[in-house]
């Protein structure tokens, strides 16, 4: 999660058309079979060819973002923060341009918050690091070894990378970076980056006015439905924080999940209501988001969403210049990208998104038919997105899916300049 930015079953009655949603994605996969371009005929997967992959991942695990008001906290001792050495991988920041580093507000707002032991809100921990070093060596396996797609060392040709201006997703960047390519490199491996202003990697609720409008006091709304409202008091009471206002369950989920990934002692009621507060954590992102309006799905991720789309179509357009396009497209996000993006895609799976987690987009060929698909992953797993008819979705049928909440420039702007209806519950989250 980014500050001022916000299981299995949904509990009722918020979250039930996404639970059904859900239900219907698990029938898809689970009845499709690769089939043609006319739907009917199966495609021999030896005739494909792998033309490009665009990866969206988490960063790995980190410290809280906020300590909870307790008593007895969990202590963060910089000993947390030690770099393995295997992640060790040299890289330059630029802005988008290739200029200087912008300045990163976020990173300035989480050193003024010291937890017990003395690290930072916010940071990236070694166990984060291993994580995406994983994470690295998966895709190696996948696009060095299974498939010889990409060089077995990193080539600036073939891979572009862009991350949030968060130190913790430049780190983890950095370590997936030393995982696929095992710390070897012909070049300099250059992140780019956007001013924190305007930034698409995340729901931007200050560069968008319409959203931030449209959510303002959402957040707290959501503390006060019918189930969310019940079971945080409980959980509260049990703690012993009944009259911290401030906390709620995306700040009870930020600090159980961060002591659960790095094996540390967690307060006995966060273990007892674990799966409880991941469902109300979805439960209040959800409420916060709008999940099931589809303006505000396009000002969260639209902007982002036309680039993916953009590579796609730069891909297969045959006036593309070579050299304009590459192989591999990197991009460092947040749980808060992952989120509405799956929503986007009809694949959430009602589960908060976990440190490391990545959404993988191939794009592929038929040698014989030259017609193209697309393979989308989450978690290492096929899915098959809305209004595909298999795993292996045709391009066009794809393009019309992701199109619906695309957004180019221009049509961000003005959606996000929109004014809207008095009256309206909003917030930031």
């Amino acid at each position: 999660m980014i500050p001022g930015v916000f299981r299995v079953r949904v509990w009722a009655p918020v979250g039930v058309l996404t639970s059904l949603a859900y239900c219907l994605h698990q029938r898809r996969v689970a009845l499709a079979e690769p089939r043609g371009a006319d739907d009917r005929s199966p495609v021999d997967p030896s005739l494909l060819e792998l033309k490009m992959v665009q990866v969206v991942f988490r960063h790995g695990a980190r410290s809280p973002l906020k300590p909870l008001p307790q008593e007895e906290q969990v202590e963060w001792k910089p000993q947390l923060l030690e770099v393995p050495p295997q992640t060790q991988f040299d890289y330059t920041v630029t802005s988008l341009a290739g200029g200087l580093k912008p300045h990163s507000p976020f990173d300035a707002q989480y050193r003024e918050t010291t937890l017990k032991g003395g690290v930072f809100a916010g940071q990236l921990t070694q166990v984060g690091m291993q994580q995406m070093f994983a994470l690295g060596e998966r895709l190696r396996k996948s696009y060095v070894e299974d498939v010889p797609f990409l060089s077995p060392t990193f080539h600036p040709l073939e891979v572009f990378i862009r991350s949030s201006n968060i130190y913790r997703n430049l780190e983890s960047t950095r370590c997936l970076l030393a995982g696929l390519f095992q710390r070897q490199k012909e070049g300099p491996i250059v992140i780019h980056t956007d001013e924190a202003s305007s930034e698409v990697l995340y729901p931007n609720y200050q560069n968008c006015w319409n959203l931030q409008e449209r959510t303002r006091g959402r957040r707290q709304a959501a503390c006060l439905q019918p189930g969310i409202s019940e079971d945080l008091k409980k959980v509260k009471e049990e703690m012993g924080i009944a009259g911290s206002n401030g906390v709620d369950f995306l700040i009870l989920l930020d600090n159980m999940a961060a002591e659960q990934e790095h094996g540390l002692p967690s307060c006995p009621t966060l273990k007892r209501f674990a799966q409880m507060i991941e469902q109300r954590a979805v439960d209040t992102a959800l409420y916060v988001l709008q999940g099931e309006d589809r303006e505000s799905l396009q000002m969260a991720v639209g902007p982002f969403l036309h680039i993916l789309e953009s590579n796609l179509l730069s891909a297969v357009d045959p006036a593309t210049l070579p050299g304009k396009t590459r192989k591999l497209y990197l991009y460092a996000a947040h749980d808060v990208t992952l989120m509405p993006l799956l929503l986007a895609l009809g694949i959430f799976d009602h589960k908060w998104p976990p440190f490391a987690g990545d959404l993988t987009m191939e794009l592929h060929q038929h040698q014989e038919s030259r017609a193209w698909f697309v393979r989308l992953y989450y978690q290492g797993k096929e899915q098959v997105p809305r209004g595909c008819p298999d795993r292996l979705c045709p391009l066009d049928k794809f393009l019309n899916t992701v199109s619906v909440y695309t957004l180019s420039p221009e049509k961000y702007r003005t959606l996000c300049s929109q004014a809207q209806a008095m009256g309206r519950g909003n917030g930031e989250d």
